[in-house]
């Protein structure tokens, strides 16, 4: 089964983003991404760090085995569009 990392990016450069060295394995890139908002909806609610006042402009930033990019989940996607909310 392929192995994806959850880096976390927190502000941009060099030094806002927290690496995924350990990684994940699922079977596909529709299970990286609904795992990429579990984790984020999980951090939001039960890691509120100082340092990282607004959540919402953090993100994961996926990567495969050969760390190519596979997508980029902002955890402001956590949040139902208004339409969504019906």
């Amino acid at each position: 089964m392929p192995r994806y990392f959850f880096s976390l990016r927190h502000r941009p450069g060099e030094n806002g983003l927290a690496v995924d060295h350990e990684g994940d394995e699922l079977a596909d890139e529709t299970l990286v991404r609904a795992h990429a908002l579990h984790v984020a909806r999980q951090t939001v609610a039960k890691d509120r760090m100082a340092t990282l006042r607004d959540w919402f402009v953090c993100s994961f930033e996926t990567t495969d085995e050969a760390g190519r990019h596979v997508m980029t989940v902002p955890f402001s996607d956590t949040v139902p569009a208004e339409d969504d909310c019906d």
